[in-house]
Formats: C-alpha cells, sequence, structure tokens
C-alpha cells in the first residue's frame, strides 16, 4: 500500500531511491558534456568522499574542460588514497609532462606500469604509450612531437577516459 503511505505523509520506495550521482555523471561524460558531468562527479564525492575513482574520474572531466591544475590537485589526491591507482598515474603523468615537469611525470609513468599487467589486453595500448614515453625521457627514443603524434593534450597520449 505505497499510495497509503504517500497519502498520510510517507513515502514509497521509488520516492525514496537517492539519485545515482555517479552513474548521471558517467551518461553526461559519455555525450560530452564535461562541466555538467563535473557537477555530478561532485554531488556523488560527496556520498564517497574517500572513493579514487570518482576523484579520478574528476581529474579527467577537469582535463576535457581545460583545468589541468585541478586535475593535477585531483590525481594527486586521489593517489593518495590509492597509491596503485594506475588511470591516475597515467594522466597525471601526461598532465606533468605538458607542464615540463619531466622527473615526476617519469615517476608516475613508472608507477603506472608497476600496476599494469603486461598480459592486460585493455591496457595494452596505455602501457606501450607509457613505456615509449619513457624511452623518450631517458632520450632512447623520438619523442612524440618528432613522430607527429598529438592529441588534446599534446602528447601523443590515449585518452585516460578510453581506460575507464
Amino acid at each position: 500500500m505505497t499510495w497509503w503511505r504517500r497519502l498520510v505523509g510517507g513515502s514509497s520506495g521509488r520516492d525514496s531511491k537517492q539519485p545515482d550521482f555517479l552513474a548521471e555523471a558517467l551518461d553526461l561524460e559519455s555525450r560530452g558534456d564535461y562541466a555538467n558531468a563535473l557537477t555530478s562527479y561532485r554531488l556523488a564525492l560527496r556520498e564517497r568522499p574517500d572513493d579514487p575513482g570518482v576523484l579520478q574520474n574528476i581529474a579527467i572531466a577537469f582535463s576535457k574542460t581545460g583545468q589541468p591544475e585541478e586535475a593535477i590537485r585531483t590525481y594527486r589526491r586521489a593517489l593518495q588514497i590509492d597509491p596503485d591507482l594506475a588511470g591516475a598515474h597515467y594522466g597525471l603523468a601526461f598532465l606533468l609532462l605538458k607542464r615540463g615537469d619531466t622527473a615526476h611525470a617519469g615517476m608516475h609513468l613508472e608507477g603506472f606500469l608497476r600496476t599494469t599487467r603486461a598480459d592486460d589486453a585493455a591496457a595494452a595500448k596505455f602501457r606501450a604509450h607509457a613505456e615509449r614515453t619513457l624511452a623518450d625521457l631517458s632520450g632512447q627514443a623520438a619523442s612524440p612531437a618528432e613522430n607527429g603524434e598529438y592529441n588534446e593534450y599534446g602528447d601523443g597520449a590515449p585518452d585516460p577516459a578510453d581506460e575507464r
């Protein structure tokens, strides 16, 4: 008798269900609406303040909306919670490279490689790119600029959002 509870001031199970802000944010992001996805991610973070996955998604959205400093801060916060969060290492590395911080970028590329498996097919293109970039940083290979490999981050990296 949910209609009775609603009539006398109660609510039905349907009405009391909390919105799923994370699902909403992912949906908005999949449609390219990163600004509104950020709002939903922030609401999801209120419900899960120490969720490194939510923080990683926020950092990606910050990157997509041209807010690299916010993305860097958010990736670092996620890594404080989960030092083995591969996607955060990867995304942070390329933001740091773009900023010219090659030493810290290399550390995060190594962190990414350490936290992913070489036999993981889903991570293969990311691992290959991380390995090429590390080789470039140590002077062993042509840089992405020399190879003409550029993306929106200017570094030839596969999109970190593809890793999710």
